[in-house]
């Protein structure tokens, strides 16, 4: 019988992977730490995340491996932590790792005091010495000798680093970043200028083929977010021609799953064609949002397809019976002889479309770059990026379907099936705003089942967990969770009108401030209870998705739009001055604040009052959509009753319906009649 560790317990995926393994693993925990001050040695921290393609690497070649295994129990207090779990764990060594001089990733290996200061550190270790790194058991033995010969050294090394992390990340008495800035807030909002952030941004990307320069390509959805915003707010053509060109190449690339729908991780090559296979639901959610804006502003049928086609894997493998939504999928799963392999399930050989399609295979084979040769390894990754291919091509349904159908009978990769409450917030957001867009029922119905799951579920003894699984929730709330779920709230909202989603809100706008609020207007990473980490770190970078004090202040300046009330406004401006004063003028680093930054700048809420189905309210909400604002709020209700009674159009009913009112600071322009008027008075607000 195998011998399990610790981590059989564990909730996490990730986690429950190494349960197996000969190492003694530990969760994170205080009593880890404890075990390491008892035996006077220093912990191995490994990082990871369910669909990391190189953590598996590193388990096969080493965790798995008895030998490895016991210089690991031999040496140290091995400790693994999954970063979706832990992300503020994850920030905290990160940093850490960056201020070694590497350039951090995924698996991470970092090794601490066992008071869990970092000292040293690197990502994936391979067995034995190659790719230009030393062998992991060389390395460790190193390090332990080190810790154990050289100990006053290895403090003070840990110390200088705990101090750097903490002026870089964390909580400081009064952590402003310019002391000579002026104390106006208009003065330090200014500071996050949304055009020399796009200009600094527009100096990066690949204008041939989309997304910045270079290889790998990531969709970097933060970072074409602010792009998108200089295009809608200020007309900015070569913004707007950046954004769509990255969302036809991304709608056309490899990257993108031809048969099933969705996004993958990002494309190894600078030409999205060989993408890094793992599906992250994240990535999915912001792809959508983007797509939903690329649709509106072009009416083109390929975004159109996308967003169905993407919803639809939503539902068919990401959503699970409780209505919350998985993670992620795995990067690897088992070929046809049974080896696990990166992308197996995903490629194709030239020979099984042949058989599957007959007589239809040679147009589709030109199609989608099949080939007997391949495109990637002697296999066939399908794109249409070729010249003159039409991604939205409709003459290949079928023949996808088909393949589609025959892909299933592979061995599926792993899914991580966890449910993390900020990537469901942000996929409830997204789902709401397609559903507004296709008036698709199907997408709201998932984002409400998803919602009520959160709250229903995630919430125990009166507080929000980050993380659950098989009714199972681990870890308290991060700041990032509940940005992401006001604005979620706020979403479902403007989609339903019913008021309860802005009660849930509002809730969570006070459970924010209760644990993470800084005292001095501003919100932590992690809450003022989480006693196992160094210190309250601050989460203003952003990663793959804006940062938790980007998701904070737009959803904090969401909700006061749809709620009327100023408390809530003001709550935000505080979080938007408190990240004004940390940043000054190193903006363009901070793309995701910059654009949360710009709601509190022009916000504006459009209320289009009349019947469902009138023609003139119906006529003015093509208007409406036709006129992207991405800081408006539009309100589609039959009358004033459906509003909360804190919104300025409550002293400004009209007489007659269809009407359209718009307001913009708490003042609100006469009534609009006409689909004419309205779309004149929208186009005064963009360029």
């Amino acid at each position: 019988m195998t011998k399990v560790n610790r981590l059989a317990e564990a909730v996490s995926p990730y986690l429950q992977q190494h349960k197996d393994n000969p190492v003694d693993w530990w969760e994170w925990s205080p009593d880890a730490l404890d075990e390491a001050k008892a035996r006077n040695c220093p912990i191995l921290l490994s990082v990871g995340y369910a669909a990391c393609h190189w953590c598996h690497v590193m388990a096969h070649e080493s965790f798995e491996d008895a030998g490895v295994a016991a210089v690991m129990n031999r040496l140290f207090v091995n400790i693994k932590v999954d970063r979706e779990e832990r992300p503020d764990l994850d920030h905290l060594y990160m940093t850490a790792l960056h201020a070694l001089g590497e350039q951090g990733g995924w698996p991470m290996t970092m090794f601490l005091t066992p008071e869990g200061r970092p000292f040293f550190g690197g990502t994936y270790f391979p067995k034995e010495a190659r790719y230009g790194r030393a062998g992991f058991v060389q390395m460790m033995e190193a390090v332990a000798r080190a810790f154990n010969e050289r100990r006053h050294e290895v403090d003070k090394s840990a110390g200088t680093i705990a101090d750097h992390i903490q002026s870089v990340i964390g909580l400081q008495t009064r952590d402003v970043a310019a002391a000579t800035l002026p104390d106006k807030k208009t003065s330090q909002l200014s500071q996050l200028d949304l055009s020399a952030t796009a200009a600094r941004i527009g100096e990066r990307v690949d204008l041939t083929r989309g997304g910045l320069l270079g290889a790998p390509k990531f969709p970097n959805a933060p970072l074409m977010e602010i792009l998108a915003r200089s295009a809608f707010e200020t007309g900015n053509e070569a913004h707007f021609g950046a954004f769509l060109r990255t969302m036809q190449a991304l709608s056309s690339g490899g990257i993108y799953d031809h048969l099933g729908g969705g996004l993958h991780r990002y494309s190894t090559d600078d030409r999205w064609l060989v993408p890094h296979f793992e599906k992250m639901l994240y990535d999915n959610a912001q792809f959508l949002r983007h797509l939903g804006w690329a649709f509106r502003a072009t009416g083109d049928g390929l975004f159109r397809e996308r967003i169905e086609e993407t919803v639809g894997w939503l539902g068919r493998e990401m959503r699970l019976p409780s209505g919350g939504f998985a993670a992620s999928l795995d990067a690897d799963s088992l070929d046809a002889s049974g080896h696990p392999e990166e992308g197996a399930f995903y490629v194709w050989q030239e020979s099984e479309v042949d058989h599957l399609l007959g007589s239809k295979a040679a147009s589709f084979k030109r199609a989608y770059d099949l080939s007997g040769a391949g495109n990637w390894e002697g296999k066939a990754i399908l794109h249409r990026l070729h010249p003159g291919a039409r991604s939205d091509d409709t003459s290949f349904t079928e023949d996808r379907a088909i393949l589609l159908q025959a892909r299933d009978q592979r061995p599926r990769p792993g899914r991580d099936d966890k449910i993390l409450a900020d990537w469901n917030g942000l996929t409830i957001r997204a789902l709401c705003e397609i559903a507004a867009i296709l008036q698709d029922d199907h997408a709201l119905a998932m984002a409400k089942g998803a919602f009520a799951f959160v709250m229903d579920d995630m919430v125990v003894d009166g507080r929000l967990h980050h993380v659950s699984r098989n009714g199972r929730t681990a870890g308290l709330a991060l700041s990032s969770d509940y940005g992401a779920l006001i604005a979620a709230a706020v979403a479902l909202f403007a989609e339903t009108l019913d008021a309860a989603y802005l009660d849930q809100g509002l809730w969570l706008a006070g459970e924010l401030d209760r644990w993470h609020g800084d005292g001095e207007g501003g919100h932590t990473l992690n809450a003022t209870d989480s006693a196992d980490v160094l210190f309250r770190l601050r989460g203003d970078q952003d990663d793959a998705v804006s940062s938790a004090t980007a998701l904070v202040i737009d959803g904090l300046a969401l909700l006061g739009q749809a709620s009327g009330r100023i408390a809530i406004t003001e709550a935000a401006e505080r979080a938007a001055e408190r990240a004004a004063e940390r940043i000054g003028a190193r903006a363009p680093g901070y793309a995701g604040i910059v654009a949360a930054i710009g709601r509190l700048r022009r916000g504006g809420e459009l209320s289009i009052l009349g019947e469902a189905g009138e023609a003139t309210r119906e006529a003015m909400r093509m208007v409406a959509l036709a006129a992207i604002d991405l800081d408006r709020l539009d309100l589609f209700a039959t009358g004033r009753g459906n509003l909360p009674d804190e919104l300025p159009i409550g002293a400004m009913m009209p007489q007659r319906l269809p009407a359209a009112l718009l307001c913009e600071s708490r003042v609100c322009r006469a009534p609009i009649f006409a689909p004419e008027d309205l779309q004149a008075v929208l186009a005064k607000r963009q360029g």
